[in-house]
C-alpha cells in the first residue's frame, strides 16, 4: 500500500508539473497567430527563414484546412521535394504533425499538414467522424494539393504518418504510388484497436460493440442525436489512475500540455462500423516503395509497428528505427526524441526522394 501511495503521489506530482507547463503552452498558443501549440513554433513569417502558409482547398466538396511550410529562402522558380504529414487520431495540424512539418521544412522540404475531413478546422458533418476511407482520402487530397504547389517537384513526394495517421499512411501508400518514400512514427492501427481493444483487451466484447455502433447508425438515420465514443474531458485524478502510458500521457498531451480547441478524443460511435472491419496491416505487401517505421522502445503501441513491418515483404527497402527510451506520446514532443526522428527522416528522404 505504501508503494502504491508513493506511485500515485509521484504521478500526481508529474501532473502538477505538467499543469504549469500547460499554462505556459496555453499562453504561447494565445500569442501564436497560427494557434500552433508546439515548442519552437513559427510566430511570424520572416524573409530567409521557414515560413508557414495557411491554405484551404476542396476535397470531394468539403473544405480542408491545412498549413504549408516552405524552406528558408524559398524560391518558386526552384524545385523542392515535398512531404505530406498525416496527424494522429484526435490530433490537429497545430500539434505533432505541425511540429514535424516545420522541422522537415527546416531541412529543405516543402511540407503540408492538414486537418482530416470532419475534424479540426476542416469541414464535414457529423463532426468528429473518423472513418478509414475518409482519412485515407485526406492523405490523397494532401498529395493532390501539394504536388501543384509552386516549387514542388511532384516526382519527389514523401509522406510521414504519425500515430493513427501512420496507419492510414500505410493504407494510402499501398495503392498511391505518387508517394516515393513512406515513413511512419509511432504507428497506431486504428482498426485493430477499435476492434480488439488496446493490447487486445476487448476481444470478448466485439459483437456487443458492433451492435452499439449499428444502433448509433440507426439513431442517426432516424434523425436522432449523434452518439460519440471516446473521452470528452478528464480530471487530473482520472489521468493519474490511467494504467497505460499511451492513454495517460495522451490525456496529458491533448488535454493539458499541448491542448488545442480543435483537438478531441471523441469520435462518432457509428464510425466503428467502418473502423472495426478495417486493418492498417492488411495488404502490406503492396507497399513497394522504400519504408521507414519509427517507434519508441518503451512505446506500449510498438507491437503494431512490429506487426505491420513484418508484413511489408514487397518494400524496395525497409527499416525499423527504434527511439531508445521513448514512449509513444514522447515521440510527439520531447526534443531529444523529435531530433532523433527528424534526423532519421531527413536521411531517409534524402536517400529516396
Amino acid at each position: 500500500m505504501k508503494k502504491l501511495t508513493s506511485i500515485i503521489a509521484l504521478t500526481m506530482s508529474v501532473i502538477a508539473t505538467e499543469e504549469v507547463d500547460a499554462q505556459s503552452h496555453q499562453k504561447g498558443k494565445q500569442q501564436n497567430p497560427y494557434t500552433l501549440v508546439y515548442d519552437g513554433a513559427i510566430n511570424k513569417n520572416e524573409k530567409g527563414k521557414v515560413n508557414i502558409h495557411p491554405v484551404t482547398y476542396k476535397l470531394n466538396g468539403i473544405t480542408i484546412a491545412a498549413n504549408v511550410y516552405t524552406p528558408a529562402n524559398y524560391d518558386t522558380s526552384k524545385k523542392y521535394p515535398a512531404v505530406v504529414v498525416a496527424h494522429p487520431n484526435g490530433g490537429v495540424k497545430e500539434q505533432a504533425s505541425g511540429l514535424y512539418a516545420q522541422r522537415l521544412a527546416e531541412a529543405g522540404y516543402i511540407t503540408i499538414a492538414a486537418d482530416a475531413t470532419y475534424q479540426g478546422a476542416s469541414g464535414g458533418e457529423p463532426r468528429h467522424t473518423d472513418k478509414p476511407a475518409s482519412r485515407t482520402e485526406d492523405i490523397r487530397g494532401m498529395a493532390d494539393f501539394i504536388t501543384h504547389y509552386a516549387g514542388v517537384d511532384a516526382g519527389r513526394l514523401g509522406i510521414l504518418g504519425i500515430c493513427g495517421g501512420g496507419g492510414y499512411t500505410l493504407k494510402a501508400t499501398q495503392s498511391d504510388k505518387r508517394f516515393k518514400a513512406v515513413a511512419t512514427l509511432s504507428m497506431f492501427n486504428s482498426g485493430e484497436v477499435r476492434r480488439n481493444g488496446f493490447q487486445n483487451s476487448q476481444l470478448s466484447t466485439v459483437q456487443e460493440r458492433l451492435k452499439q455502433a449499428a444502433d448509433a447508425r440507426a439513431d442517426e438515420a432516424a434523425g436522432g442525436k449523434i452518439k460519440y465514443s471516446g473521452v470528452a474531458s478528464i480530471t487530473d485524478e482520472e489521468i493519474a489512475k490511467t494504467a497505460t502510458d499511451l492513454y495517460r500521457e495522451g490525456y496529458q498531451y491533448y488535454y493539458r500540455t499541448h491542448s488545442h480547441p480543435n483537438s478531441t478524443f471523441l469520435y462518432t460511435t457509428s464510425s466503428l462500423l467502418d473502423l472495426m472491419t478495417w486493418d492498417a496491416a492488411t495488404n502490406m505487401d503492396l507497399i513497394n516503395q522504400p519504408l521507414l517505421m519509427i517507434a519508441g522502445s518503451k512505446a506500449d503501441t510498438k507491437y503494431m509497428t512490429d506487426e505491420a513491418f513484418a508484413k511489408a515483404s514487397g518494400a524496395k527497402s525497409k527499416e525499423l528505427f527504434v527511439l531508445d527510451g521513448a514512449t509513444h506520446i514522447q515521440s510527439y514532443w520531447m526534443p531529444e526524441y523529435v531530433s532523433q526522428a527528424v534526423n532519421k527522416l531527413t536521411e531517409f528522404y534524402a536517400a529516396n526522394l
